[in-house]
This record gives C-alpha cells, sequence and structure tokens, in this order.
C-alpha cells in the first residue's frame, strides 16, 4: 500500500475542491455560544485547524476577530484570499504548538480537525492560550445517520477510498472528548446542515475528501462511474441532498 501523507498535507493537492465543495457551518453553533459561553462579537477566537476558513466565517460574520492557525501553507493562503480583512489573521501553527500568546483569546475553537490532534499536548496548549474563564468549542459534520443515499456513498468510499477505514477510525467519540475535558464537564448540542449538488459539485464534494483516489489512479474511473450511478438512483430534478448531523461540544478546560 502507498504511504499516506502526514495529517498535515493530506489536503495539499485538493485545496481547491475543499474550498468549493466542503460544508459549512450552522449558525446556531455562534448562537449556542452566545448563550450558554458569553460569545460577544468582541470575543479574541483561535480557530485551530483553521484550513480555509469554513468554522472561522460564522465568527467572522457575528463581528469577531478570528485567528486561523493552520500548519498546511497551501490551506492557510486559500483562508487568507477567502477571509480577508481587517478581523482574520492566519498563522502557521499546530493544535500542540499554536505560537500564540499566553491568555491571547477569550475561545478556541476547532471544526473538522480534532481527530488529528494530540490530546495531551493540545489540552496543555489550549489552555495556555486561553484567557480565565475562555472556552473551548469543538465542532464537526458528520453525514445523516438517516439518508440511504448517503448509506450508499458510504459504501462507495469504503471500496474505493485509499485509506478510508483509517481514517473514520481517527473520528471522534464522546468518550474521548469527555476525556479531554476532564475533569470539567462538557456539554453538547446537535444541529442539522445540508448542501444540495448537481452531480459535477457531487464529484468536487468527493474529490476534495484526502481519501478519494484523484485522476490517474486505477480506481479513479470506476468510483466516478458508481458515483453516477448512485447519483441517478437517489437524484431529484439534477440535484442530490447532502445532509449532514453538526455536532458541538463545548465546555471550560480549568
Amino acid at each position: 500500500m502507498a504511504e499516506q501523507p502526514h495529517a498535515t498535507e493530506r489536503f495539499s493537492d485538493r485545496v481547491a475542491d475543499y474550498v468549493r465543495y466542503r460544508p459549512g457551518y450552522p449558525r446556531e453553533i455562534v448562537t449556542a455560544a452566545a448563550a450558554d459561553c458569553g460569545l460577544t462579537p468582541a470575543s479574541v477566537i483561535a480557530d485551530i485547524g483553521c484550513g480555509p476558513g469554513n468554522l472561522a466565517r460564522i465568527f467572522l460574520e457575528n463581528g469577531n476577530r478570528v485567528i486561523g492557525v493552520e500548519p498546511n501553507a497551501p490551506m492557510r493562503e486559500a483562508g487568507i484570499i477567502q477571509l480577508v480583512g481587517a478581523r482574520f489573521e492566519a498563522v502557521n501553527g499546530s493544535a500542540e504548538a499554536t505560537g500564540l500568546a499566553d491568555n491571547s483569546v477569550d475561545f478556541v475553537t476547532a471544526g473538522q480537525a480534532f481527530h488529528w490532534f494530540e490530546p495531551a499536548q493540545t489540552r496543555s496548549e489550549f489552555m495556555r492560550i486561553l484567557r480565565p474563564g475562555g472556552w473551548c468549542l469543538l465542532i464537526w459534520n458528520e453525514h445523516h445517520r438517516d439518508s440511504a443515499f448517503l448509506d450508499e456513498y458510504d459504501g462507495l468510499l469504503r471500496r474505493y477510498g485509499t485509506d478510508y477505514a483509517e481514517v473514520r477510525g481517527k473520528r471522534n467519540s464522546a468518550l474521548e472528548v469527555e476525556r479531554f475535558f476532564a475533569p470539567l464537564p462538557v456539554r453538547a448540542k446537535e444541529f442539522t446542515y445540508m448542501q444540495e449538488f448537481d452531480f459535477d459539485g457531487l464529484c468536487g464534494r468527493l474529490e476534495s475528501s484526502s481519501y478519494a483516489p484523484r485522476t490517474g489512479h486505477p480506481a479513479h474511473t470506476p468510483m466516478i462511474s458508481d458515483l453516477r450511478a448512485l447519483f441517478n438512483r437517489h437524484e431529484k430534478d439534477g440535484r442530490i441532498a447532502f445532509e449532514y448531523e453538526t455536532f458541538l461540544f463545548y465546555g471550560r478546560l480549568s
């Protein structure tokens, strides 16, 4: 089996697809953080594993200053382009070593990235950069559990994904999150989110995934052929609904 890229380099060759086709996040996350954590437009946020800014965007729209911490240079540069403005800053750093100053942010967030972090080092680093009373928000989208289309899509990924099973095995569980926040309690909320795609958009969504074979790989052509058949079985008026359950876990670390 070919060696798989390091976690920080997995998306270097598919940044454009990631920017165009990956989902954002529901605005209810901001509403919950305001109601339960005291988020205001004056709060400073460090978004860890920021990528091109899919999560940072909803906080910028709330008026927050967001520091996007991202170790992958192409993804970091895409974030700068997508989120250009005085309230967004992108820095080269990781969850374990953000490079930010002590007690410098009010919130630490991570969208679709927590499963790549080393928990103990990350927790220490988050505690270091958070101001007293600061909050940590861990967020990710998962495929909707009651979608016949997404059940078949998952099967396609298992057939053709280069290391799909391994990546799925890294996904977060409520127990892992509880261990990360322990001994303090963690709260949880769940929201829904949806994208709609024509077939070309669905191809882009698939190819934005780090485990999807690229053009030229022997599995690419049969994968796209099976994706076309899957689309034809489930499309309505030439569109497919790609539904998510968005999980929010939040709490203090000290």
